[in-house]
């Protein structure tokens, strides 16, 4: 089992673990699941096996992103799922 990192590291780092993002982000652990399985939270993995590891930066970025065309826009997952591949 791994010890937990201060919020301090995690701030600092450049790559963070899902359980740290739920922490920043204050999202769901299932929503950033779905989010990395369907293909809009980009994630680093070595190895079958081994922790997912999340770019911070752009991952909140995304994030924000992901909210605001959801609220101000309404746009659906699949909008934004496809709003992404065009780009």
């Amino acid at each position: 089992m791994s010890r937990r990192r201060s919020l301090e590291t995690i701030m600092s780092s450049e790559l963070v673990t899902i359980s740290e993002l739920v922490q920043l982000s204050g999202m769901r652990y299932s929503t950033l699941k779905y989010y990395a399985e369907i293909g809009l939270l980009p994630f680093e993995q070595l190895d079958v096996g081994l922790v997912r590891r999340y770019p911070r930066e752009q991952s909140l970025q995304r994030l924000g992103e992901i909210v605001l065309y959801k609220e101000r826009d309404g746009m659906t997952i699949q909008d934004i799922i496809e709003h992404y591949h065009a780009k």
